[in-house]
């Protein structure tokens, strides 16, 4: 059963920082590609990041670059998202994602929350 299940969202204050973790089951992770996507109140859901399963190669959203970072470790079947600087308009929930065979999953969320 491909499972994926997020962690480490919380409160943070402006220019504060998070590490959000993607921890995946059912699949083997080396094999696949794993993005972030996040969802804020009344708006659609959009891509933040990705990492490739075939050379590590990385990919962001303009409004996050240079502030955050993917990175993957097979041995721990995870995947991290780590945000510096944080911003309000970062406020969402943060969904990790991946297509395991041909089918597309999601995790739960976890919520993130910038705010002095």
């Amino acid at each position: 059963q491909v499972q994926l299940v997020e962690s480490g969202g919380g409160l943070v204050q402006p220019g504060g920082s998070l590490r959000l973790s993607c921890v995946v089951s059912g699949f083997t992770l080396d094999d696949y590609a794993i993005g972030w996507f996040r969802q804020a109140p009344g708006k659609e859901r959009e891509g933040v990041s990705c990492i490739s399963n075939s050379d590590g190669s990385t990919s962001y959203t303009d409004s996050v670059k240079g502030r955050f970072t993917i990175s993957r470790d097979n041995a721990k079947n995870t995947v991290y998202l780590q945000m510096n600087s944080l911003k309000p308009e970062d406020t969402a929930v943060y969904y990790c994602t991946g297509v395991v065979r041909f089918q597309r999953y999601w995790g739960q969320g976890t919520q993130v929350t910038v705010s002095s």
